[in-house]
């Protein structure tokens, strides 16, 4: 992905300091020298998203057998996106992954491709405007989730398995509600997490690299996803954190919208 232009239009005027985090995203620190009754925050972005036609098919052609090891160097860098949760909460997820996947292929894309298919097709996708992100062992206790909750539990299972995965947070982009371009019709194909932020995953898969799934809509590698912060872990992937300090102050709420359209 390329970004070709960047817009940051903040009402009341803030003083803006851009820096990149421990994973190299940039963040933009705001800061107001005056009271408000209101904090607006409109980002617009232009970018232009490279991608396969076919990726799981392309993918698969030169990444490695499964089970696999990392190179020395690889896991060292990858340390951290290979820690697993903690182990009171791993029975449920041994458990749910025996079930789920009782055979394991001998590629690792056909691996993947059966377990994001597993978790697309065995949870029930909801949206929730909440903070905070299931454990996966609420999620499969639950059997639903927001997109986040679904991507956390395709990480920890791709790294029980494995591999080293790590939380990505952005938007997606959705051809049926682009107006003046594509007119939904029954046979559309309906995908979750439009119109909001959305989260997936990506694993490092050895003779590929970083690859994306996002669990919500079965996708692998899409071109639809516009990624814009990948990290260890959800919580360090707040899209929006601040404090405010002010006598008798209280938030009223918070409205966010997204829209994603293409251009020519």
């Amino acid at each position: 992905m390329r970004l070709l232009t960047s817009s940051l239009a903040v009402s009341p005027a803030p003083t803006v300091r851009w820096e990149f985090d421990t994973f190299g995203n940039s963040v933009a620190l705001l800061t107001f020298p005056r009271p408000a009754d209101e904090l607006v925050i409109a980002s617009e972005l232009t970018v232009r998203r490279y991608g396969y036609d076919e990726p799981a098919t392309r993918l698969a052609l030169h990444a490695g057998p499964y089970p696999f090891r990392y190179g020395r160097d690889e896991r060292v860098d990858l340390a951290p996106m290979l820690l697993r949760g903690p182990r009171s909460a791993r029975a449920s997820l041994q458990s749910w992954l025996a079930a789920a996947l009782p055979v394991h292929p001998a590629e690792t894309m056909a691996l993947l491709d059966n377990l994001v298919q597993a978790i697309h097709e065995g949870f029930t996708y909801g949206r929730r405007d909440e903070q905070g992100v299931q454990s996966p062992a609420e999620t499969i206790r639950l059997g639903s989730g927001t997109c986040r909750d679904l991507a956390v539990l395709f990480i920890e299972a791709a790294r029980t398995l494995g591999f080293a995965a790590r939380f990505v947070t952005g938007y997606l982009y959705d051809p049926a509600t682009d107006l003046g371009r594509v007119t939904p019709t029954a046979t559309s194909e309906a995908v979750s997490g439009g119109g909001a932020t959305h989260a997936w995953a990506d694993v490092f898969v050895p003779g590929v690299g970083w690859v994306e799934f996002d669990p919500t809509n079965r996708i692998i590698a899409g071109r639809n996803l516009i990624r814009i912060a990948a990290t260890r872990t959800a919580a360090q992937a707040l899209p929006l954190v601040g404090t405010y300090a002010a006598t008798g102050a209280r938030p009223l709420g918070m409205d966010v919208q997204v829209a994603v359209s293409r251009e020519d």
